[in-house]
């Protein structure tokens, strides 16, 4: 269904250190650096097929957050949301909600942790039980 995610940073260096380190944690590697025409960074980190961007934002204003958004990284077990969590914490975000562990929905049993990114970015790193 989707192509690509982007988010907006206010400080491109500090989320590539973030995200180099947390998505390390699902096998993602370094970001690919481009600048696009206007001469604002993008950083690309590309996994399974997906494409995930932390860009500059072109129109000279400052990143913000979308109220209401979370974006969700699909881990493969219990260990790597815990893994996920504290990777972020470590490398600036923060913990936000319950503390990771499982909790139940109306979609079933989920292992789910919550962090926001260092530019307030909320993030979900999200097992689903067999």
């Amino acid at each position: 269904m989707f192509s690509h995610i982007m988010v907006g940073s206010n400080d491109i260096e500090r989320s590539k250190r973030f995200y180099d380190a947390v998505l390390a944690v699902l096998g993602a590697g370094e970001a690919v650096r481009n600048q696009n025409a206007t001469g604002h960074t993008r950083l690309f980190y590309r996994h399974d097929g997906n494409t995930f961007g932390v860009v500059e934002p072109i129109n000279g204003e400052p990143a913000t957050v979308a109220n209401g958004a979370t974006i969700g990284f699909k881990c493969t077990s219990p260990e790597q949301v815990q893994a996920f969590h504290d990777v972020a914490v470590a490398h600036g975000g923060k913990s936000i909600e319950d503390p990771p562990g499982l909790r139940q929905s109306p979609m079933g049993s989920l292992y789910l942790a919550y962090v926001r990114d260092p530019d307030g970015h909320k993030l979900c790193a999200l097992f689903r039980p067999k």
